[in-house]
């Protein structure tokens, strides 16, 4: 697993949609061989999707022969309706690149990246606490503490928030190629510090990303508060390694910018000092 730690935000949108956008170019999709790519609705991967629209715009990114599949969706809501999350790609995404949408990931050969963001409580799509790391695409009940959270896109009403979802499984995430989890805020601190210190628990169902052979976590500062700071050192200065052996090459590696987070690290008596 690796981890990239930025100093904010929009730092970690514009490394993650860069590191899309590179893997993408260099799996060159055809029609034939399309570039399958799971998707998470939610705030965390706005950025990510205005970066690359703003990628589509310039030329430089082509959506043609990829491929996406959407991490959940809720029951009972029509697609038009508002909150959807058939709404939320199409108003993000869909409506803006040369995409296209497909039902049934095995007939496409299976998902190459799949993209995440989580909930404070460690969940990754709506697989909530509790969920089996085994689990696949199914329909659950939401818990109280999701629907009142998502009870802001619904006039702040909890009656109105859908009480069941339909959602791929972590088994499903984990059967992509690659995963890629955005984790961003100090509100999922505790969350990130279970994904990446602590062993593979259900009852933070992210942690699951510890056994899959190519992980990337992107986190910025904030993220990091509950870190031990031997932590953030030790997957800053791998970062650094790697960036020194880039430059001896003389190239950058997929043309993602690696430069580590500026934010020092002290061992004041607040040794996460700016993290």
């Amino acid at each position: 697993m690796k981890l990239f730690i930025r100093n904010d935000q929009d730092q970690v949108a514009d490394f993650t949609a860069n590191y899309i956008k590179q893997r993408i170019l260099d799996f060159d999709p055809t029609p034939s061989k399309p570039f399958v790519l799971g998707l998470p609705t939610g705030s965390s991967p706005i950025g990510v999707y205005k970066r690359l629209v703003e990628f589509y715009q310039k030329g430089i990114l082509s959506f043609r022969n990829v491929i996406t599949f959407n991490m959940d969706e809720y029951v009972g809501l029509a697609r038009d309706h508002p909150e959807s999350y058939y709404s939320f790609m199409w108003s993000h995404l869909f409506s803006k690149v040369d995409i296209k949408y497909e039902e049934k990931i095995r007939q496409v050969g299976g998902i190459e990246l799949f993209l995440g963001g989580i909930g404070p409580d460690g969940h990754i799509a709506f697989n909530e606490p509790g969920s089996s790391l085994e689990s696949r695409t199914r329909v659950k009940t939401l818990a109280y503490e999701t629907i009142i959270a998502n009870a802001r896109f619904f006039e702040n009403d909890i009656h109105k928030v859908p009480k069941l979802a339909l959602t791929v499984g972590v088994r499903t995430v984990m059967d992509a190629r690659e995963v890629v989890i955005i984790i961003t805020g100090a509100h999922k601190a505790l969350a990130l510090s279970k994904c990446i210190e602590e062993g593979l628990n259900h009852m933070w169902t992210v942690s699951a990303i510890q056994i899959h052979p190519r992980s990337v976590v992107v986190c910025d500062d904030d993220a990091t508060l509950e870190l031990h700071v031997k932590t953030v050192r030790y997957f800053k200065s791998i970062e650094k390694v790697q960036q020194e052996l880039v430059l001896q090459k003389g190239t950058e590696v997929g043309g993602i910018n690696t430069k580590p987070s500026t934010a020092a690290v002290s061992s004041n008596t607040n040794p996460l000092g700016a993290l």
